[in-house]
């Protein structure tokens, strides 16, 4: 017995290993492609573009784990009832528990690995994402003035200056054109850029400044201190519940400020603690419908599609189910449903 659980084991490992490098490679692709513009439009560098898409690679994995598993269990199984293999197990007396336990035993280790990637590992490496992100996009390490040239930092923002030496500017214009009915144009000897939480702002020294409205106003100026305001505050600021960290999120379910918050922290707990649960489930989906429709029939052509119509629902149940979770009774009352499910599934499989 255990060289035939050895000889499952190396064939489901090898085939959900290559699966996962395939699906989390194409997945990153597809994500590379969305955030292209951020390379086009905020002048970032590509390896640090690069460093920001793999923060995304822990979160990409963690959603495609329980269908990688899948595929992988019936990929190897559904080969080896093909090729009769199993029906000489069945026939030299191991029953389907038996069978299917290589499957199980792959399940509940990368259950147990999929569960302190959503707890610790996804909320970490999202907060860095969320925070590089906006960095790269808002702060300091994004802007490359060019001297003795127009740059232009956002839609009717535009910054003229001589000479740049790192964060110092020298002979800045400043023109501000996002108002059309208070146009502003500033003029100053000396500048400096500098990062604070709400973005970019620029400090300027001895100049003047023209603002045309109803009427023009001009003035000079020692110091003056202008946000630039070319960041997505909301983004930044907005609730984002996938950087939050667990603990963080589990004491925020009594004090959410808003329904809709308290709605989504329950959702991301149920998706943070169940999903792995459900790599058991479709394992165990996985070989009962296999085993007991094509056990000893050679023709049950349909296991395959039915098995793939089973994970369907259960994944489509699981998320449509978690995303409808109001308050903690739902809560309690989704995880009691997944073990009454991974129960019956288990004991389905188990039956002579």
């Amino acid at each position: 017995m255990k060289i035939l659980n050895r000889y499952f084991s190396r064939q489901l490992v090898a085939i959900f290993i290559m699966l996962l490098l395939v699906l989390t490679g194409l997945a990153w692709m597809m994500q590379i492609m969305s955030m292209m513009k951020l390379l086009l439009n905020y002048g970032i560098e590509l390896t640090s573009f690069l460093g920001l898409t793999v923060l995304m690679i822990p979160f990409i994995v963690s959603i495609i784990i329980p269908f990688v598993t899948f595929i992988a269990i019936i990929f190897v199984y559904n080969k080896l009832i093909t090729d009769n293999e199993i029906t000489v197990m069945a026939a030299s007396g191991l029953s389907p528990r038996q069978i299917a336990r290589p499957a199980l035993v792959l399940a509940g280790v990368l259950a147990l690995m999929h569960l302190v990637l959503n707890l610790w590992i996804v909320p970490t490496t999202q907060a860095q994402f969320y925070s590089t992100q906006w960095n790269l996009r808002y702060g300091l390490a994004h802007l490359k003035l060019q001297e003795s040239a127009f740059t232009e930092l956002t839609g009717g923002l535009v910054v003229y200056v001589d000479k740049v030496s790192g964060h110092d500017l020298s002979q800045v214009m400043l023109s501000d054109m996002r108002d059309q009915s208070t146009p502003i144009t500033i003029f100053a000897e000396k500048g400096k850029l500098v990062s604070t939480s709400r973005g970019l702002s620029i400090v300027m020294t001895n100049g003047s400044l023209q603002a045309h409205g109803d009427t023009l106003t001009t003035g000079t100026f020692d110091s003056f201190d202008m946000d630039l305001n070319v960041a997505d505050k909301e983004g930044e600021s907005s609730f984002r519940v996938r950087r939050v960290p667990t603990l963080t999120l589990v004491k925020s379910v009594l004090d959410a400020p808003s329904e809709k918050q308290h709605q989504m922290v329950l959702t991301e707990l149920a998706t943070r603690f169940l999903t792995p649960i459900m790599n058991l489930i479709l394992a165990a989906l996985c070989t009962v419908i296999l085993l007991r429709t094509s056990l000893l029939r050679r023709r049950a052509s349909f296991a395959p599609a039915l098995a793939v119509g089973a994970m369907a629902i259960a994944m489509s149940a699981f998320m449509s189910l978690s995303n409808m979770i109001d308050s903690v009774t739902d809560f309690v009352l989704l995880v009691m449903g997944i073990f009454i499910v991974l129960i019956g599934v288990l004991v389905a499989l188990c039956k002579k």
